[in-house]
């Protein structure tokens, strides 16, 4: 519930539609009423009194109950004040604070003052003339939100609500004061954020003054034309809102273009050379280049969307600041049916990559729509790609060549995908161009040092966070050798990252892994035309050749099809299966052990698509035991061993894994989080530096067959610690309530609907802040 400021009189200062809404959202939240504190307990009037230079803009502002009492001199309000918001325009600033500096001293002795201006830079101009210096209590801030309305009549009391506001405090800034600027937006539903005066400017010209005068000057070169009747009368819906905002204040707007002039000018010169390119794409009749600057621009779009929204697409961050989302998964349940998991996470990552880099059109089909892969296909729109889809797993790719990226406008987001950062760590390293690597919070957790000390090895330049982790500033235009690198530790991302480096490297880069990873780079460079040699335990290419473009046929995703498997292992009288699944030999890890175990799984259907085996995978319910789990499967089932826990959860005896310390540098510590997750349940286990014992119990044994209790688990924010304890409900004697799920949908979009049509019952609910 929104609290109300504790201010005992808060002075507003213009009371148009900014500050008459401010003080509708200050009533709304409860503030000012007569005889009442901010506790809801008796104490003393707290006010809100206005200042506007027009008597009647304060009468009505009076008779709309939004302030108690207004004056058209400013040194008539200011007595006893604890806070002043200056809403007034931005060239009016000026003679505002020179007004205010004279009379301040009459306001409270902890006073803070605050405004609402578009433009910081100069509202800060303005403050150290008037006062000789900038205040400490002098809080700067924006409300980026608005209307084409004006004055206090058209006060909105949700103006705020959901909107962004942005301070900008100085590094000498009294905290207090901030806070309190905080609590008064607060109030009004609003999201309060901070930002440095010049990068404000910065951004809010590009994103705000820059489309205001774009509109401006479209509507009025339209007027002006001698058919303008014609032009106005067939406008449909897209002309109407892409020109509403030209109805905004003039005043207002020219006044805010001549306080943000240098940083406006930067966007409109950054706009017109964008507009140049399109136009030269346009007379040359250059279809490729108008479908990638349209195609960046479409999804650019949805992104932008799903941030205000904070829904999902590379949102992950804004879920774990603003509402993290909590599965409640209801004991008991069958599994029963055919399914088919979403596309395979590994392969469609690959896919997108080396679809870019080819020469020619690939079309890749079954892609998966997660916001991992997501976050790649805009990256490599922000490097000049064309891209068409994804559409129900479609996507066209219109590859640029090797050499033919360039260099996006930013940082490059990849979400939460260590494969993403990884791999296009090692093609970037090669690019003639500086680009930087980042993620959400989770990523930006985890190593990169194991792929960025092998790069400087071959001539990359790469800085990195502290402790080696992201994000990632790669230095382009560096000469690249070919290495021979032997891994400490078996991973396929480093494996990959280093061949994809090796395409640009001179001489031949080869590297050994200690245990099989899988080997999906190697089959899809193949499968696009570039020699990879394997001998043993090495794999090698040489660089300088080229990718030709070919068709792909995602698989189902193995890792995601695990949940399931195990759901049907453990859950008496389950039948299922699970279609079009990638089974290459280098995956298989999670079917052998689930085999070893006793399970009742058989490959039916199979094939090879695009170099790649599939089949379908048909599991029944038996009773599971537990094993020793082979050293050698371990790479094969890494990224399925949470999945795999609960099975061994259920298995009669003792699962003993060892081996697998790199599942304490996943999204999250894996082995630490599960331990917490089953000592929860009250499962037994003895958690090791690399692995775990799991004490399973046999079928039954718990009350009403139940293999173990519920409880309240932290997945912290690891998608595959989420899945897994939602499975474990199946055989649990009470409800499992799973904390920080948002990002599910990084690797698993559909997991729910999935999950309940098999025989789950699971809810979603948004956690409390």
């Amino acid at each position: 519930m929104k609290q109300p400021p504790g201010e005992r009189r808060i002075l507003i200062v213009g009371l148009g539609l900014i500050g008459g809404s401010l003080a509708a959202a200050l009533r709304a939240s409860g503030y000012g009423r007569r005889g009442s504190d901010a506790a809801g307990g008796f104490g003393p009037a707290k006010e809100i009194v206005a200042c506007d230079p027009d008597a009647d803009e304060i009468a009505r502002g009076i008779e709309m109950g939004l302030i108690d009492r207004g004056d058209t001199r400013l040194e008539a309000l200011v007595e006893d004040a604890s806070l002043v918001v200056l809403a007034v325009p931005v060239l009016a600033m000026s003679g505002v604070m020179k007004a205010l500096a004279a009379c301040l001293d009459r306001a409270a002795p902890d006073v803070v003052v605050t405004d609402v201006g578009s433009t910081k830079a100069a509202i800060r101009e303005a403050a150290v003339t008037a006062f000789g210096h900038m205040p400490t209590n002098l809080v700067l801030g924006h409300p980026i939100a608005g209307s084409e309305k004006s004055g206090v009549a058209a006060a909105n009391p949700r103006l705020y609500a959901n909107h962004k506001v942005i301070l900008t405090p100085e590094a000498d800034t009294d905290p207090v004061a901030t806070a309190r600027v905080r609590a008064l937006w607060a109030a009004t539903g609003a999201e309060v954020l901070e930002m440095d005066v010049a990068r404000h400017d910065q951004v809010l010209a590009r994103t705000s003054h820059l489309p205001h005068l774009l509109a401006f000057s479209l509507v009025d070169t339209l007027a002006r034309q001698d058919e303008r009747l014609e032009i106005f009368r067939y406008a449909a819906g897209g002309f109407r809102d892409f020109t509403r905002i030209a109805g905004s204040d003039p005043v207002m707007w020219r006044d805010i273009f001549v306080a943000n002039r240098d940083a406006v000018l930067a966007a409109l010169d950054d706009f017109e050379a964008g507009v140049a390119r399109l136009r030269r794409a346009v007379e040359r009749g250059d279809g490729d280049a108008m479908l990638a600057t349209f195609d960046r621009a479409s999804h650019a779009r949805h992104y932008f969307e799903s941030l205000l929204n904070q829904t999902s697409y590379q949102a992950e961050y804004q879920m774990q600041q603003h509402g993290k989302l909590r599965y409640r998964v209801s004991p008991g349940g069958g599994v029963t049916g055919r399914i088919r998991v979403p596309g395979d996470k590994s392969i469609s990552h690959r896919a997108i990559m080396l679809g870019a880099l080819a020469e020619g059109i690939t079309e890749v089909k079954g892609f998966l729509e997660g916001e991992d892969s997501l976050a790649t296909l805009q990256a490599f729109r922000e490097m000049g790609v064309a891209i068409e889809g994804p559409h129900q797993g479609r996507v066209t790719v219109h590859g640029v060549g090797l050499h033919g990226l360039k260099a996006p406008a930013g940082p490059l987001y990849v979400g939460n995908a260590g494969t993403a950062m990884r791999l296009f760590a090692g093609l970037l390293a090669g690019q003639a161009f500086d680009t930087e690597l980042t993620g959400d919070a989770s990523l930006t957790r985890r190593p990169m040092g194991r792929v960025a000390d092998p790069l400087r090895a071959m001539g990359a330049e790469i800085d990195t966070a502290e402790g080696g982790r992201p994000p990632l500033h790669i230095h382009g235009g560096r000469a690249l050798r070919g290495i021979s690198y032997d891994m400490p530790m078996a991973s396929a991302q480093v494996k990959s990252c280093l061949l994809l480096a090796g395409l640009y490297a001179e001489g031949e880069t080869r590297v050994r892994e200690p245990a099989p990873t899988r080997d999906h780079t190697e089959r899809m460079l193949a499968g696009f035309g570039y020699e990879v040699h394997r001998q043993g335990d090495t794999c090698w290419l040489s660089g300088g050749g080229r990718l030709t473009a070919a068709p792909i046929d995602v698989p189902s995703d193995i890792s995601s099809a695990t949940f399931f498997l195990v759901a049907a292992a453990i859950t008496p009288g389950a039948d299922l299966v699970l279609e079009h699944v990638g089974i290459n030999p280098t995956r298989i890890g999670v079917i052998n052990i689930l085999q070893l175990m006793g399970a009742d799984l058989r490959l039916e259907n199979a094939h090879e698509v695009g170099g790649e085996p599939v089949a379908d995978l048909h599991i029944r319910h038996a009773p599971l035991k537990g094993i020793d789990i082979p050293v050698a499967q371990v790479p094969l089932a890494i990224d399925e061993f949470p999945a795999l826990f609960i099975a061994a959860a259920n298995a009669e005896g003792t699962t003993r894994l060892r081996g697998a310390e790199e599942l304490r540098v996943k999204e999250s510590d894996r082995l630490q989080a599960m331990a917490n997750g089953l000592a929860t349940l009250g499962v037994e286990h003895v958690l090791l530096e690399d692995g775990i014992d799991i004490v399973g119990r046999l079928e039954g044994e718990g009350s009403e067959g139940a293999s173990y209790g519920g409880g309240h688990i932290d997945s912290l924010g690891d998608h595959r610690i989420a899945m897994a304890f939602a499975i474990a409900a199946l055989r649990a004697g009470e409800e499992i309530v799973i904390d920080d799920c948002a990002n599910v949908a990084t690797s698993f979009p559909g997991f729910i609907d999935l999950a309940r049509r098999v025989g789950l019952t699971l809810e979603e609910q948004q956690e409390a802040s």
